[in-house]
């Protein structure tokens, strides 16, 4: 009997070990039609194992035990995909096709922004909006700020006649209230955001990722409207894109702009590099006859480089150059230097800014801890004066021009360490981190006694936990914030929850809080002309941080076809500002007009927005938003001596909105049309221009913005490239501000509406395909 019972155990030894051990493999091929897609993501759902494809579109994950596994597969401007596969014994080799779908809408990308971890757009707890390079292209936009527009809840106005420095409206916010970072790192400074918006171009960025309202208080100060995170280009392929753009505005002035990009990697695929140029020069523009610009003279130079290396499979280091040159004039349009003109301002930046990122994945790809760094320089000399009339005055002026210098640095470091659990109930993933913000800018003009001096310092903290329960996510953490101008630590909560209450749609609701330090913001830092002088603005010393609770809520609905996809997202948003910062007039100096900055009783901004989209068969596509909101002061503040008060926030219309329309011919023929709507909105205008001879508060216009493109390809196959040629108008109707101020004394902060009035523009572009 022992014998039989020895034979039995040897049976099933032969049959289990074999299987003991053993792993197999699952390989495959992602593709777009019959064209492989290069460096798709492709991983293993709760293991944290992934890998990326390489050009042919190949991927392979080894050593992988006998079980059921369920793919997550994802790339940019592709419909992601998820696939339960079995390795079992006899099939431990499994070679899958996986087809993705291009999605120009891109409702499904892998983001960071929301979360600081990356994350599919549809999984996010904070709904993050995605603005692509080919986005920006469709709309003819040459610098980010003309990309910006097309997007729901956002705005971007011109704020001064003269020099036409621009501002990005967030939710009804201004430009103050919203945090703008160069991949991911806040090294746009407050003095950068009155030209960077522009000195940005477009060929620079690979997309935009945008996060509106308190859901970005990870992100620090400044940060209540949102965040808008510009991820500059990332090597993928070689490849390489040049292109020429004339456009002529009101029919007569030339702006030609010049771009490349180069794209190189090794054959190993761990190191590459992504080269961008830009030349831009543009002419003087006058709209109302009175030899004074309200579109002044460009002349921009920019280059960089993103570098990227990975030693090995869990590890990467990027490296992120760059460098933006620009002359800038407006006023009287006359040659000679800047003061002797009988009004002008005339600026020149040069603008360095880079970074260092480093990352490494270990724990069986459970932990990441990151290290990042980042800087920027601006070297800027500047003219803002107006030529008197006086003989005295005259040889004061000759003798001491206005002429002005700034110099600004930041500096920033941080690491950031992540690890999910999991073996826990909801696979949480934990995010912890430090970071140190140093802004220091000094800025003077000797001939007006002007000077800023100012150095902000800030220490951050924070910690977040990212819980997932089926159809249900959590999203909560914490920042400290300790700020050289505030007393004490800063503490700011958020909470921020996700129910996929049905396969098509997402409820999101989100609240946290933020605080805004007692220092100057890009408007604080802007010289204006108003009745005959200049107006300056300066700090009360009993300015205090204003503070803000946020609240959002959002539905989301997306539902696709064979052929079509389509869906819209509603959003509910709700802000309450404590001590709200606004500007009150102190009266004139010798220069002009003078404001101070103080803390008022507060405010509140609150709205909706709409955002609707749709794709049939990739042959027409459509996007647009609407936003409804208000923007008032809880009491009514003075904004000028001797006229009533107001609630309103000034230059914040309470509508404003776009659309894009894509056509998709065919691979060769692409056409766009797009729109931007601005609803009315309260201004402030002051006396000195012939046409206006008194103080006022008055309701500007609306307006509606046409824009269309067309382009047409050739390809050339045996260089492998092709040959585009594009063209069309932006602002088809002329609908420009009709009541510009004139001559030496007019306003130059009395400006609204349409950047640009009608421009037509014709291009070329030759690019590897």
């Amino acid at each position: 009997m022992i014998y039989k019972y020895l034979i039995s155990v040897c049976l099933l030894l032969l049959f289990i070990l074999p299987s003991f051990g053993q792993s197999g493999q699952i390989e495959g091929q992602v593709y777009d039609g019959e064209e492989p897609i290069p460096f798709a993501s492709v991983s293993i759902r709760e293991s944290g194992k992934g890998t990326i494809t390489n050009e042919s579109g190949r991927f392979t994950l080894e050593d992988l035990p006998i079980g059921k596994y369920m793919l997550d597969v994802s790339r940019i401007g592709y419909l992601s995909q998820e696939m339960e596969v079995v390795l079992e014994q006899g099939a431990l080799d499994v070679d899958l096709k996986i087809s993705l779908k291009p999605i120009s809408t891109l409702l499904d990308q892998v983001v960071v922004t929301g979360t600081r971890t990356d994350k599919r757009q549809t999984d996010s707890p904070v709904i993050v909006q995605v603005l692509s390079s080919e986005n920006l292209t469709d709309v003819q936009a040459c610098n980010i700020s003309e990309g910006l527009r097309f997007q729901p809840g956002l705005r971007v106005e011109t704020d001064c006649q003269t020099c036409n420095y621009t501002q990005l409206r967030m939710n009804g916010l201004g430009g103050g209230y919203s945090q703008i970072l160069i991949n991911g790192r806040p090294v746009f400074s407050p003095l950068t955001g009155l030209y960077g918006l522009e000195q940005i171009p477009a060929n620079m960025v690979e997309r935009i990722e945008v996060v509106r309202g308190g859901g970005s208080a990870l992100y620090g100060s400044s940060s209540i409207g949102g965040t808008v995170n510009v991820i500059t280009r990332i090597p993928e392929a070689a490849s390489y894109d040049l292109s020429f753009t004339n456009q002529w505005i009101n029919g007569q002035i030339n702006d030609q702009i010049i771009s490349g990009n180069v794209a190189l990697m090794a054959p190993s695929e761990k190191v590459g590099a992504a080269l961008f140029v830009n030349r831009r020069r543009r002419r003087m523009y006058d709209h109302n006859g009175d030899n004074f610009s309200e579109l002044p003279e460009l002349q921009n130079n920019s280059f960089g480089v993103k570098l990227f290396y990975q030693p090995g499979r869990n590890e990467k280091l990027e490296v992120n150059f760059s460098s933006l040159h620009e002359y800038r004039y407006g006023g009287e349009m006359v040659e000679g230097p800047a003061h002797l003109a009988s009004q002008s301002e005339e600026r020149t930046h040069n603008v360095l800014m880079g970074g260092l990122d480093y990352q490494v994945n270990f724990n069986k790809d459970n932990s990441s801890f990151i290290f990042y760094s980042g800087f920027q320089h601006t070297d800027r000399d500047h003219y803002t004066g107006i030529f008197p009339d006086s003989a005295t005055a005259i040889q004061d002026h000759l003798v001491e021009p206005p002429y002005g210098k700034t110099n600004n640095y930041t500096l920033q470091a941080g690491t950031q360490l992540n690890h999910r659990f999991s073996n826990w109930v909801g696979t949480p993933v934990f995010t912890t981190g430090i970071e140190y913000v140093l802004d220091d800018v000094v800025d003077s003009i000797p001939a007006y006694q002007y000077l800023i001096d100012q150095q902000t310092r800030n220490l951050g903290a924070f910690l977040q936990t990212d819980w997932s329960f089926g159809n249900l996510q959590l999203l909560a953490g914490v920042r400290a914030d300790k700020h050289n101008l505030v007393d004490g630590l800063i503490a700011s909560p958020r909470v921020s929850v996700l129910w996929k209450f049905i396969p098509d749609a997402q409820f999101r609701l989100s609240w946290g809080t933020g605080f805004r330090a007692p220092q100057a913001f890009d408007a604080d830092l802007h010289i204006a002309f108003a009745g005959g002088g200049i107006s300056r603005i300066s700090l009360s010393p009993d300015l205090n941080p204003e503070r803000s609770n946020s609240l959002s809520t959002s539905l989301n609905y997306d539902k696709g076809g064979e052929h079509f996809i389509a869906g819209f997202t509603l959003e509910g948003f709700y802000t309450d500002l404590k001590k709200a910062f606004y500007l009150a007039p102190i009266g004139m100096d010798a220069f002009g007009e003078r404001f101070e900055k103080r803390n008022g009783p507060g405010a509140e901004v609150y709205g909706l927005t709409l955002e609707t989209r749709a794709n049939y068969d990739q042959k027409v596509q459509l996007e647009a938003g609407y936003t409804w909101q208000r923007s008032l002061y809880k009491e009514a503040v003075e904004v000028i001596d001797g006229v009533p008060a107001l609630r309103n926030f000034l230059r914040s219309p309470d509508q404003y909105g776009y659309l894009t329309l894509t056509w998709f011919g065919s691979k060769r023929l692409r056409s766009s049309l797009n729109a931007v709507y601005t609803g009315p909105m309260w201004l402030a205008h002051f006396a000195g221009a012939p046409e206006q001879t008194n103080d006022e508060l008055l309701r500007s216009d609306s307006f509606v913005e046409l824009g269309w493109r067309m382009s047409y390809t050739i390809p050339l196959k045996q260089a492998e490239s092709g040959l585009e040629f594009f063209g069309g108008v932006k602002n088809i109707f002329n609908a420009y501000q009709n009541d510009f101020d004139s001559g030496k004394n007019r306003d130059s902060n009395y400006v609204y509406g349409p950047a640009a009035p009608r421009t037509f523009f014709l291009g070329l572009r030759f690019r590897s395909m």
